[in-house]
C-alpha cells in the first residue's frame, strides 16, 4: 500500500464499512471478510440504491466507470441497485478554458487559433474522463474536440491500484471473490479503462467501426481528424443532431422508424457474429437523429472484442432464445461458463426453463432481448457458472437497443428481427472465416449450429453438404 494513495484506502475503507452492515453485502456473502463485530453482523443498515450511486461518484472517476460496468454485472448485486448503476452518469463540472487551451496546445504542437478557425469555449459537454467542444478547422470542416480533463490518468491510476487492492483481498478471504473471480474482473476493467484514456485507440475504433458499418445506409459514424488527434486530443467531424430520447413527437410521425430500428439492430447483430467487434455503450445519449434521417453512433471509446468461437455460440444463443427452446439455450449457457463451487447444475436448468417459458408467452413486441440475457447472468451467477465477461457486454447493448428501438417505432420486435436477419448474417459470417478448400468439412462440422438455424438455411447447409451447392 502506497502512502501517497491513503486517502483513496480510506475512502474506501469507510465505503466498505457503511455498506458492510447492509443488505447489499449480506447479498453478497462479503461480511466474513470485513472483520465486524458480531452484533454490526447482524445489523441491517438500510442503504438505498441511490446512495449507493452517490457514493460512487464520491469515490472518483475510475470507481464511477467501475460502477457502471457493475451495472452490466446482476450476477454481483441485487437488482434494485443494478438498476440504480443504470442510471449512474459520470457528468462532472468542466474544466477551465484556459487548462483545456493549455492541453490542447501541448498536444498538437500549436496554437488553438492557429489549428481552429473558431474554437467554443464552453463544452458542450464536461464528464469525469474529459470534455468536448465545439470548433472549426482552418479548412472550414465542423468538429467536435474531445479534451482529456488534465491530470486524470495519474488519478485513475491511483484509483485502480486500490480497487486491485480491494479485489485480491476479497477473491483471496471470501467465496464471493474467489467465485467471481474479482481479481480477474478488475483486471479486465483496468484494460479497457486504459485504452478508454488512450484517444488514438478511439480514433481507430472509429476508424474500423466506419468500415464495418458502410453496408449500411442510415448509420453512420463520425471521421476522425488524425492531424488534430493525440493520445489525450480526439477531433472529429461534427454530426448535426439530436438524442434520440430528444425527439419531438411530430418528429417521430415523420420517421421511417420501423427502418431504423430494424437496421440498427441488423447492424448489432453484423458487429456480434461477423465482426466481433462491437459498439458496447449504444445508451439513448450516444445515438443522434441527424436532420437528414440518418442515426450516428457517437462515443467509440467504450467497444467488445468478441473471439471466433464465442461470436458462433451468441448467434446460437439468440436464435434459441427466440424460438423459446430452453434445453438448447441451458446446453449452450453450460457449453460456453466456467463451473465454479457448488455448481447446481439442476437449479441452473431448472431457472432456465423457467425464463424461456415465462417469456414465451410474452407478446413479440414487449419481449425485451437485454432483460433475458440479464436474467439468465443473474440465475448463473446464482447457480455457480460464471459466464463470459462479453456476454455481459452484449446483453447492455442489446437492453440499450431495446430502449432505443422502442423509442424509433414502438411496435418494433427485437426477437423477430433476430429471427429475420440470423440466416443473412450466418451466410455472411461463413463467407467471411472460411476458405473454399475447407469449406465443406467446416459446414458437417458445425452440426450444433445447424440444429438451431431456421430451416431455409438448413437445406442450405445440407446441400453444401452433399456437393449440390454451386457457387458463383
Amino acid at each position: 500500500m502506497k502512502l501517497s494513495h491513503l486517502r483513496q484506502y480510506q475512502k474506501l475503507a469507510s465505503f466498505l464499512y457503511k455498506y458492510g452492515t447492509s443488505d447489499l453485502v449480506k447479498h453478497s456473502g462479503l461480511t466474513d471478510a470485513l472483520d465486524f463485530e458480531p452484533e454490526e453482523k447482524e445489523a441491517v443498515l438500510d442503504v438505498k440504491p441511490e446512495e449507493l450511486v452517490q457514493d460512487i461518484k464520491d469515490m472518483g472517476p475510475a470507481f464511477i466507470k467501475f460502477g457502471q460496468l457493475l451495472s452490466t454485472r446482476p450476477d454481483l448485486l441485487p437488482a434494485p441497485f443494478i438498476k440504480a448503476l443504470e442510471h449512474l452518469q459520470d457528468d462532472i463540472e468542466p474544466f477551465s478554458y484556459e487548462e483545456a487551451e493549455e492541453l490542447v496546445q501541448e498536444e498538437l504542437g500549436e496554437r488553438i487559433s492557429k489549428a481552429f478557425h473558431y474554437f467554443e469555449e464552453e463544452p458542450l459537454a464536461a464528464a469525469s474522463l474529459g470534455q468536448v467542444h465545439r470548433a472549426q478547422l482552418r479548412s472550414g470542416v465542423e468538429v467536435v474536440v474531445k479534451i482529456q480533463r488534465p491530470g486524470i490518468r495519474k488519478r485513475v491510476m491511483e484509483d485502480l491500484e486500490v480497487l486491485e487492492t480491494a479485489a485480491g483481498f476479497l477473491e483471496r478471504n471470501t467465496s464471493f471473490g474467489s467465485r467471481f473471480e474479482l481479481v480477474r474482473l478488475v483486471e479486465n476493467f483496468r484494460n479497457t479503462l486504459l485504452r478508454e484514456l488512450d484517444y488514438t485507440k478511439e480514433a481507430e475504433y472509429m476508424r474500423m467501426l466506419q468500415r464495418n458499418l458502410v453496408e449500411f445506409d442510415h448509420i453512420v459514424v463520425p471521421m476522425a481528424v488524425g492531424d488534430y488527434t493525440s493520445s489525450r486530443v480526439l477531433t472529429m467531424e461534427y454530426l448535426p443532431g439530436k438524442k434520440i430520447t430528444a425527439i419531438s413527437g411530430i418528429t417521430k410521425t415523420e420517421l421511417d422508424g420501423d427502418t431504423l430500428a430494424d437496421e440498427l439492430f441488423r447492424a448489432y447483430l453484423k458487429q456480434i457474429v461477423v465482426d466481433g467487434f462491437m459498439h458496447a455503450d449504444p445508451h439513448p445519449g450516444n445515438i443522434h437523429l441527424m436532420p437528414d434521417g440518418r442515426l450516428a453512433l457517437l462515443d467509440v471509446g467504450m467497444v467488445a472484442f468478441i473471439s471466433e468461437s464465442m461470436r458462433q455460440k451468441y448467434l446460437q444463443l439468440l436464435l434459441a432464445l427466440s424460438e423459446a427452446k430452453s434445453d438448447k439455450v441451458v446446453q449452450l449457457l453450460i457449453d460456453m461458463s466456467k463451473q465454479k463451487e457448488n455448481t447446481n447444475v439442476s437449479g441452473f436448468r431448472d431457472s432456465i426453463s423457467d425464463l424461456v417459458q415465462q417469456n414465451r408467452n410474452v407478446t413479440m413486441q414487449s419481449l425485451q432481448t437485454g432483460r433475458i440475457l440479464f436474467a439468465i447472468i443473474q440465475a448463473a451467477g446464482e447457480n455457480g457458472y460464471l459466464l463470459p465477461v462479453e456476454l455481459s457486454l452484449v446483453a447492455k447493448a442489446l437492453l440499450n437497443l431495446d430502449q432505443v428501438s422502442k423509442t424509433l417505432a414502438p411496435d418494433f420486435a427485437p426477437n423477430k428481427a433476430i429471427r429475420k436477419h440470423a440466416m443473412d448474417i450466418m451466410r455472411r459470417h461463413m463467407w467471411s472465416e472460411l476458405a473454399p478448400e475447407n469449406f465443406f468439412d467446416s459446414v458437417l462440422e458445425s452440426k450444433r449450429l445447424i440444429e438451431t438455424l431456421p430451416e431455409r438455411l438448413n437445406k442450405i447447409l445440407h446441400k453444401a453438404s452433399e456437393n449440390e451447392l454451386r457457387f458463383k
